[in-house]
Formats: structure tokens, C-alpha cells, sequence
């Protein structure tokens, strides 16, 4: 029965983290490309306030969850 709850769990983070990984801007996105100097350089102070900073975070949490639930589910124990 845990199996069966922490497989559907791992299913559900795995659309999540598909999802978030998709909704991050890519690299060339951001204002470097078209606005140079300080403009860059507020925004890479501040980019843990912004969206994609908190969808990295996001990002970074999901798959330590995924990761340490796909060890979970390959032990023989459960």
C-alpha cells in the first residue's frame, strides 16, 4: 500500500517537475541580449525575488524530492 501511494506521489512530481522545467525562460531570454550594464546587474541581484528565481527553486526542490523518492522506490524493502 506505501509503495502504491509513493508511486502515484513520484508520478505527480514527475508532471510538476516537466511542468516547471517548461515554464523557465531560457538562458539567451533574459535582458542581456537586449539591455546591457546595470539593467543586468540589478536584475541578477534580485533574481531570487523574480519569478524565474522562485521556478528555480522550485525546480531545484522537486528534484531532490523526485530523486530521493526513485531511491525509495527501488529498495527492495518496500
Amino acid at each position: 500500500m506505501i509503495r502504491g501511494i509513493l508511486t502515484v506521489l513520484f508520478v505527480i512530481i514527475c508532471i510538476f517537475l516537466s511542468a516547471v522545467i517548461l515554464l523557465q525562460e531560457g538562458k539567451s531570454a533574459g535582458l542581456s541580449g537586449s539591455i546591457g550594464g546595470i539593467a543586468d546587474s540589478y536584475w541578477g541581484k534580485n533574481k531570487s525575488r523574480s519569478m524565474e528565481g522562485k521556478l528555480e527553486k522550485l525546480t531545484k526542490y522537486a528534484a531532490i524530492l523526485w530523486l530521493v523518492l526513485a531511491f525509495i522506490l527501488n529498495l527492495k524493502v518496500i
